[in-house]
């Protein structure tokens, strides 16, 4: 879901029950928005919205990830620890509920910054719950590997790998490896099949080899977004509303269909679709023969 000041409307049971039925989604992000106009202004009724997208997909059996989606947590902490406090008393006990505190720290030191937070709102979670806790990471949720190398203190952690396809590719997926190598657990709970400001041109042949990372890794994912903005990675057309059925598929944006086949498992197979490793040995291709053609061009 986008962020719940902005993009309230969808953020109710109907949406989830739809989304279950027709896109078979086994897990919701709640992106609950905490400034500009959000949970810090108007938390009550942020909180009211969140809570009905919560018991919506225990409700329906899936998983759902509450997400205090700040880009600027540490100034907010005792709200943070307020708020989680509060969840974690209220859902701690639902196993396929998960928290994830800090959505995308900017580009900041993890030791001195980030994990300092991280480890003071973990601590207040586990007064009441042993559920996964999603942790964001430095630069947009892309440093996997600089939180690895100084893990939070706790257990049954995850650390947030964020991408955006167009702009975020084999350099990434290789510092997620980085991460994975020094044995932390990555959960990409955000992600978009276009630029990194959520526009611009889709880059789907990008997207399907980071969908064939996750899962060769393992990791759990979540689409960016369930919205109508005018932006290039968002699900809806503008105007779209939830009327009884849900939505046909020609409300659907070029990035919505795309989802929505890759849940139902109706994306093919043909010859589009390509491993990591051959990717990866392509642009290692690409780049030596840019090499070679760059020395040629220098010789006398």
């Amino acid at each position: 879901l986008f962020w719940s000041q902005w993009g309230g409307k969808y953020w109710n049971a109907g949406v989830i029950d739809w989304l279950v039925k027709d896109w078979g989604i086994t897990m919701i992000r709640a992106a609950m928005g905490v400034e500009s106009g959000g949970y810090l202004e108007n938390h009550q009724v942020e909180k009211e919205k969140l809570v009905e997208v919560v018991d919506a997909a225990i409700r329906n059996g899936i998983y759902v990830v509450i997400d205090w989606h700040d880009h600027h947590a540490e100034p907010h902490v005792e709200e943070a620890k307020a708020f989680f406090a509060e969840m974690s008393a209220i859902y701690g006990h639902y196993p396929n509920v998960f928290f994830e505190i800090f959505n995308e720290p900017l580009q900041e030191s993890w030791s001195e910054h980030v994990k300092p937070y991280e480890q003071e709102i973990v601590s207040t979670i586990r007064q009441h719950t042993d559920n996964l806790i999603i942790c964001g990471t430095p630069t947009w949720s892309q440093d996997v590997e600089l939180a690895a190398s100084d893990p939070l203190q706790s257990h049954n952690l995850a650390y947030t790998l964020h991408f955006y396809a167009a702009s975020h590719k084999g350099f990434l997926r290789a510092k997620a490896q980085v991460a994975l190598d020094m044995g932390v657990s990555l959960f990409a709970s955000e992600w978009g099949t276009c630029s990194a400001d959520g526009d611009g041109a889709l880059n789907l042949e990008e997207t399907r080899m980071w969908l064939n990372f996750l899962e060769e890794n393992h990791i759990s994912d979540a689409n960016w977004a369930v919205n109508d903005k005018t932006e290039a990675c968002s699900a809806l057309l503008p105007g779209t509303q939830l009327h009884g059925t849900g939505w046909s598929t020609d409300l659907l944006t070029e990035s919505g269909r795309f989802v929505r086949a890759s849940l139902r498992g109706e994306l093919g197979q043909g010859s589009s679709t390509v491993t990591v490793k051959q990717q990866e040995q392509q642009e290692q291709r690409q780049q030596q023969q840019q090499q070679q053609l760059q020395q040629q061009q220098e010789k006398p």
